[in-house]
Order: C-alpha cells, then sequence, then structure tokens
C-alpha cells in the first residue's frame, strides 16, 4: 500500500481554537462563551505566541503542509476599517516560518469566528456582508500570497449556520426562523464567491482555490450491491425542508449555478429573492471541494423504496464525543463527491477525540486514535487506487484545543497541551503519523 508521490500530508487548525485572545478584536464566539456560559477561550494553545515551537514540533512530525486560518478580528479588529498591522504582520511570520521549515500553508479565510462588530451590524443577514467579507479576503491575499498558493474560502458553512443560527448551540446562538436563516446561506455564499474573485484578481502566484463542507454523518451503503450504493447517494444528496446541513445547498449554486431543485421546491417560501447576478456571483468556478469527514450511518435500499439508515450496536467503537466509528466515511464521501461534482476532493478535516492523558513516563499512549486514523486512511487508499481525485489528507488537529461549545472538554490533538501550563507532549500518534508520512503509507 502506498499513496501517490505528490499525495499531501498535512494536520489541521484553526485561528479561534487555538491562537487565544491576545492581540484581536472580539469575535461572536466570545460574546457566545459569556452569554452561553461555555468556558471562555483565554490563552486558548497560546500559539500567538508560541507559533514557533509549534512550527519546529510540525518539523519533527514530518508534516508536508499545515491548514490554518486567518482570524479576521485579529486582522481588522471591527472587521472593516482600521487595519491591525501587528495582527498581520504574525500571519506574515508565520507563513515565512513554516516555509522555513519545509511545510506548505494552506490557509482558511474564515473559520467561524466572525467579527462581532459586523454582527451587530446585521452580520451575514446585511447583504453588504458579503462585500465585507471580500475586502477583508483581499487584504490578507495581498501580504500572503506571494507565498501561499492555497485557499479555502469557507469552513463548514453548512454547520456554521445550522449550528449558529438555526439550533443556537453554536455562535451567535440565534434561532432564526427559516426564511432568515436563507438570506444568511445566500450572503455566504455571494461573499465566497466574490472572495474567490480577490483571489484570483490579486493572488501573486497561481492560486488554488477550495472551502471546506462537512458531510457528517456521510451514508454508508450497507452493502456494497448498486442498490445500498444508490441509497447512500441519495441520502447524502437529499435536501430536507429547513435542512441548512445539506451539501447540495452549498455546492451545486457554487458548481452548477442554481439551487437544488429540491430545496428551492420544499421551501420556496422562504428562499430570498434569486436573480442572475448573484447565481453568476455564487457559481465562480473553484478547483477543489475539502471533505472534513468524521463518522457514518450505514443505510440500505428498503423494500418500499426508501432510505432506510441502520442502527448500529450498543457495543459498536464510539469516540470521546461519541460519534461512531466508521472508517469506510471517507472513502464514500470522497467518491459521491467527485461523482456528482467533478472537482478534486482534499480531505480537510479527519480525526477523533479521546480522553487523553499523560503517562507516568511522560508520555501520551493514544492507541486508540493511531487505530481510528489507520483504518480511515486504508480506506483512503481505496479511493487513490481507484483513481479517484484525492489530493491529499489533514489529519484534525495538530494540537489538543479549545473545541467550540464543548470548550477544553475534548482532545483532538496528536499533541497534548496542558491548558494550564501550556506545555506540548507529542502523543504516540504524533510519531505514528510521522512513520505514515516518511514511508507514503506503506506502514499501514
Amino acid at each position: 500500500m502506498s499513496f501517490p508521490n505528490d499525495f499531501i500530508w498535512g494536520a489541521a487548525t484553526s485561528a479561534y481554537q487555538i491562537e487565544g485572545e491576545e492581540g484581536r478584536g472580539p469575535s461572536i464566539w466570545d460574546e457566545f462563551c459569556k452569554v452561553a456560559g461555555v468556558a471562555s477561550v483565554g490563552r486558548a494553545c497560546d500559539h500567538y505566541n508560541r507559533f514557533a515551537e509549534d512550527i519546529r514540533l510540525m518539523r519533527d512530525i514530518g508534516l508536508r503542509a499545515y491548514r490554518f486560518s486567518v482570524s479576521w478580528p485579529r486582522v481588522l479588529p471591527n472587521g472593516r476599517g482600521t487595519v491591525n498591522r501587528t495582527g498581520l504582520d504574525f500571519y506574515d511570520r508565520l507563513v515565512d516560518e513554516l516555509l522555513a521549515a519545509g511545510i506548505v500553508p494552506w490557509v482558511t479565510l474564515f473559520h467561524w469566528d466572525y467579527p462581532l462588530a459586523l454582527h451587530r451590524c446585521g452580520g451575514w443577514y446585511n447583504r453588504d456582508s458579503a462585500a465585507w467579507f471580500a475586502d477583508y479576503v483581499a487584504l490578507v491575499v495581498d501580504m500572503l500570497s506571494d507565498r501561499v498558493s492555497f485557499w479555502f474560502t469557507l469552513n463548514e458553512p453548512n454547520v456554521y449556520v445550522a449550528c449558529g443560527y438555526r439550533q443556537g448551540i453554536h455562535a451567535p446562538g440565534e434561532r432564526l426562523s427559516a426564511d432568515h436563516a436563507f438570506t444568511i446561506c445566500h450572503n455566504l455564499l455571494r461573499g465566497n464567491g466574490m472572495a474567490v474573485q480577490a483571489i484570483r484578481d490579486r493572488a501573486k502566484m497561481q492560486p488554488w482555490i477550495g472551502y471546506a463542507l462537512a458531510p457528517n454523518p456521510v451514508p454508508l451503503p450497507a452493502t456494497d450491491t448498486p442498490e445500498d450504493r444508490e441509497a447512500a447517494r441519495r441520502m447524502l444528496f437529499t435536501h430536507e425542508e429547513h435542512d441548512f446541513m445539506s451539501c447540495t445547498w452549498w455546492t451545486d449554486p457554487v458548481a452548477w449555478g442554481r439551487y437544488p431543485e429540491e430545496g428551492v421546491r420544499k421551501g420556496a417560501a422562504r428562499i430570498p429573492d434569486i436573480n442572475a447576478h448573484d447565481m453568476a456571483l455564487i457559481a465562480q468556478p473553484i478547483d477543489f471541494i475539502g471533505l472534513n469527514i468524521y463518522f457514518g450511518v450505514p443505510c440500505c435500499l428498503a423494500d418500499d423504496g426508501t432510505v432506510r439508515t441502520l442502527p448500529l450496536s450498543d457495543a459498536h467503537r464510539r469516540t470521546g464525543f461519541g460519534w461512531p466509528v466508521t472508517p469506510a466515511c471517507v472513502y464514500w464521501g470522497v467518491r459521491f463527491f467527485v461523482e456528482r461534482y467533478g472537482l478534486p476532493v482534499v480531505i480537510s478535516e479527519n480525526g477523533a477525540a479521546y480522553p487523553d492523558t499523560v503517562s507516568d513516563d511522560g508520555t501520551v499512549h493514544d492507541s486508540e486514535r493511531i487505530e481510528y486514523l489507520k483504518e480511515h486512511l486504508q480506506w483512503l487508499h481505496r479511493a487513490c487506487e481507484e483513481r479517484l481525485p484525492v489530493r491529499g489528507y489533514f489529519l484534525w488537529s495538530l494540537l489538543d484545543n479549545f473545541e467550540w461549545a464543548a470548550g477544553y472538554t475534548q482532545r483532538f490533538g496528536i499533541v497534548y497541551v496542558d491548558f494550564h501550563t501550556r506545555h506540548r507532549t507529542p502523543k504516540d500518534s504524533a510519531w505514528w503519523y510521522r512513520e505514515v508520512i516518511t514511508s507514503s503509507g506503506t506502514c499501514l
């Protein structure tokens, strides 16, 4: 077993989850944590001050690429207007240090930390929000694109809207009506199109542009038969009424210039005014799709022609978040997206949280995580063997970090972080991953 020679091996983080509060403006997550009683992010991993140490760890682990996000309120504390040059300089130095270590930077431009000042001006519900985002993107591209070629515009917009604006369990903690939430979706997609335009117009090196979706749980065919494969595919791309997690709602407009017919039919009264100019803007060509895949659900075609999900046993392996371990999810996620959209795919996140502790010998033995990663990579290799255009894999996450509404209770990292001292301890999985990278996966 070996992955292609040009396969991208990396790890991922996000700004809000690791950098800490120092030196930036407030985001909707700062406000949400106060109101919802979630643990404050505080210093997080203090990556803002310890980034050089973290890059040395990346080099020791053998990472070839690093996916990180730029904090919008660090660059523009109020979301627009006055630029925080110290914040821009931080990312400038981060990119330089990565390149000096032989690690290719992959930049995510929006990973949920929306500036609080803009939220108070209507946020994504305000039609001007798309232009606000594009102006911020242009600023970052002007600074970094002489050294950065790989760009994610948005991270998990489906989760961001569903959890933040409908369910209220993520920032900004709102429970909006369906018509208001659809307007937010539409403006996010307009912002994505304007961001793609800004990157292509201003990039100093040839850019490769995509965005990351989270299609969890990925429907898995219960048996490898045409009927169950079609059932899983149908379930993945079905659009239920008011379903803001739907992959089709976010990807059909970008790939094909139209909202999914099923979504329009089921929510026609709640869809914002759609005009040809908006749809042309949304459909700016992208180069790849990022998939953040963690778990799946088996399904089959029932006798009546409907798709039925199959329950997993109580004894089925689960991660610390309670997510089932279903390694085939990465293969079927890649396959279904490639077949539908014809674009290359990058696994932009994959990993598992477990209740790790430092052993008496000073190390962290995380055998469950190693087994999880090994099995998922074996299935991803199948996609490569079948010549599906999967270009790379970013493990989530490099560091234990602030896990959104779960605070500091879940550890996804291959590097253990003591949140009192900020001391870093590479886990067994870090050295295992180094071997995977060095061997191009043959050790699997």
